[in-house]
Formats: C-alpha cells, structure tokens, sequence
C-alpha cells in the first residue's frame, strides 16, 4: 500500500480498541457473555504459551475473554489484514476451548446430537462440521467446530463460552460419554492465500486436505492435529500444537517471509467481510440459527420430514422457523458514508421514524472493501438486498444499504 493511502485509515488505527479486539465508539458497545467470569479477576488474565512471544514480537495486549491476548502488532490492523488477504497471517488462538469426546455407553456423535442441531452422525470419518449450541428457547449458546476422527470426536469452542460448554457437555453426556478438557496444547491459525505453500514447506501431507478435512500430521517431529479451515474467509489451516514445542513450531511457522503475526483487531474484520458471525455479538441466546442465516449448518436429517428430525434444544422453535422463515433476519449492511456504523447502532425505515426497525450487531471498516461494513439485523420484510434504511450515528440519521454476504468472496480450497 502506498504511505499516501495510510492517512485515511489513520482513525482506524488509533481508535479505541475494546478487548473483543473490535474498533467501537464510545458507549456503543456491551459484551453479552451470559456466564459468571467472576473467577478470573482473583487470580488476572491468563496466558497463552506464546504470550512472551507475542510481547517480543511488540505485540499490544488486551484481556480478552479471561486472557492476554494480542490486539495488533507494530504493522497494524489495517495491514495485518491486508497481509492475511494477500498472503498469510498467523494467529494464535490458543484461548479458544479445545475438547475430546469418546464414546463410553453410548456413541458420542448420536449423544452429541442431542445438543446440536446439526448432523454429527452422518460426519465423515477425517472431517469437520461448523455448529452450535441451542438452548430451551432456539436461542444460540455458542458456535463450534466438530471433528469425527474416528475413535473420538474433536470440538473447538469459543474462549468466552468455554467453561460453560464443558459443563454443558458434561451435563448432557457424561457418564455415557467422557468429556475431556485439552489444557496441554495450543492452537494456531494460518490464513491466506500463500497457507498452503508456508505449510506444505514443513509438512507436504497438507497440501492434499482440503476445506474441512482433518487429520494428524507430524510437523517438525510433533504431533499436531491439523484441520484446513478458519475464520478469516481464506484459505488456511487451524492447528493443535502440544504445549511444549508451541514456541518452536510458531517461530518456524513466522520465519517465512509470507508470514505475519495477525492480532485480534485484524481478526475481527477479516471474519466480517467474510460475514462470519462472531459470538456475543451477532449471535447470542436469544438469536435462533433461522434468523441468523444459519440454517446451512442444519442438515436435513434434523428436520422437519428427517430420520432424526428435533431431539435437539429448542426444535421447536427452530423446526417452525426453517418451515414458515423467522419475522427478522441477518444482513449486511453497507454505510452510505464513509463513516463506520458499529455495533449497537440502531436502524430505522426511514429518515423521521421514532422506532427502530432493527440494529447493528458487527461493524467496521473493510480494509478489503475499502470502505466501512456491518450486519445487524431487520426485519424478514425489509431483508431484502438494496432496500435503504437509516442507521442512527451520533444523533444524525445516515443512510445504508441492505448487502449481499459474504462482502468478501470465500476462498476455500475446496
């Protein structure tokens, strides 16, 4: 990028960053975690193993969910973005909930089913499913990565939720099924369009997998649990690493010339060009999967008309809702002005209503798109691509648009 160009994303850079590693103006913003963290004020944030790595590398850090986590590095969040979109950027995700579920009395994907909406058992061996967690009132508790791997099941979670989920698998699946916490390993993501050359380097075995296989793969003599898919809408791999060669493996990873270390700013505006939803914010216990354009992730053979129709948390809400549609829906949204809407701001049919029809759940600006991006949800009847509402910024009303999701085409190598 030509230094003439970095003066417009100057207020990008220096602007507040909460510790969701998201840019918010001020009071705009609230944290919807539904779970008691009271126990990580007693004792302070914790650590990943690369937390002196990420200092050393000049890393800003925040708490975020219970941990120390970098927010950017000294190239910044604009172009700790860009790099991730041209070529590779490395992640360290290490706070995120790692869990193991072996089948004991019963099959951990048919008592997995019981939980999630989605269609575990029809999960091929050596591949992984994207989920979530439903409560009584079709709401959303988390979303979660499945892996089958054959002898046992593999789940990534979000580091928020994490304590939560573990007690709600143990709750609904134990003594039949074992629920093992992964407190020994990290995990790293590698995202871009130059992942799969910086891998196959170390590992030629990755260049075969491709979106949303899994598999165990020694790299660098350690045994590490791959699986090729992320958050950021690009090419990449997600990867367990044994706690004690984290450093190793992560330094080697950030060696290559095409490799950048990405913080949680960049993180978070990578994932929503690519209109991926980000827990506590555009999903939340009280957003049914319908309504959050999630019904994707729901197979057929959970609903209404299949083999395995319900049994899940919720069914009958989200079952009616896949039948008849939701009354709103998840959209993106693009600002009719260069100023970024974010979340919390509030939207209106026209320039003069008093009440809102809808909000902004996830807003920004779009270094890819070069211009400032959210979603938020309306109303089924003003869902529509190009309808104009008003989001209310600062007292004034400005217009935006109704936008296609992704704004950033997927890359995955399928």
């Amino acid at each position: 990028m030509a230094n003439g160009d970095d003066n417009r994303f100057k207020e990008f850079e220096t602007q507040d960053i909460c510790g969701c590693g998201v840019p918010h103006g001020p009071g705009e913003h609230h944290h919807h975690h539904h779970h008691d963290h009271s126990h990580v004020e007693e004792t302070g944030p914790k650590r990943t193993p690369l937390y002196d790595l990420h200092v050393e590398l000049g890393a800003k850090i925040v708490e975020f969910a219970g941990y120390d986590m970098p927010v950017s590095y000294p190239l910044g969040v604009m172009k700790e973005h860009l790099h991730t979109r041209e070529k590779a950027g490395f992640f360290d995700v290490s706070h995120m909930g790692q869990v193991v579920l072996i089948g004991r009395r019963r099959d951990a994907a048919e008592a997995l089913e019981t939980l999630v909406p989605v269609n575990v058992q029809g999960l091929a061996e050596n591949r992984q499913r994207y989920g979530f967690f439903t409560n009584d009132a079709g709401g959303i508790e988390d979303d979660l990565m499945i892996a089958n791997r054959g002898d046992h099941l593999f789940l990534v979670v979000n580091a928020a939720c994490k304590d939560a989920d573990i007690a709600r698998l143990r709750d609904g699946l134990e003594p039949d099924v074992v629920v093992k916490h992964i407190e020994n390993r990290a995990l790293f993501a590698i995202q871009g369009p130059a992942s799969e050359a910086v891998m196959a380097e170390l590992a030629p075995a990755l260049k075969d997998m491709r979106f949303m296989d899994v598999a165990t793969v020694e790299i660098e003599g350690v045994e590490c649990w791959v699986s090729r898919s992320g958050y950021t809408g690009e090419d990449g791999y997600e990867i367990s690493v044994p706690e004690a060669a984290a450093v190793m493996l992560a330094r080697k990873i950030l060696d290559h010339d095409d490799v950048e270390p990405i913080g949680l700013g960049a993180r978070d505006s990578l994932r929503l060009e690519a209109g991926l939803c980000l827990y506590g914010h555009d999903i939340d216990t009280e957003t049914s999967p319908v309504e959050a354009g999630l019904t994707w992730a729901i197979q057929k053979v959970r609903r209404n008309g299949g083999d395995r129709a319900g049994g899940f948390p919720g069914a009958d809400r989200i079952l009616a809702e896949l039948d008849n549609g939701a009354d709103r829906r998840r959209v993106g949204l693009m600002p009719g002005t260069r100023a970024p809407m974010r979340e919390g701001v509030m939207l209106f049919a026209d320039e003069t209503a008093t009440d809102p029809v809808g909000k902004v759940t996830s807003g920004g600006f779009g270094p890819s798109v070069e211009g400032p991006v959210a979603m938020g949800y309306v109303p089924a009847s003003m869902a529509e691509t190009g309808t104009t509402l008003f989001g209310e910024v600062r007292g004034k009303r400005l217009p935006v648009t109704v936008a296609d999701l992704p704004f950033v085409p997927a890359r995955f190598k399928r």
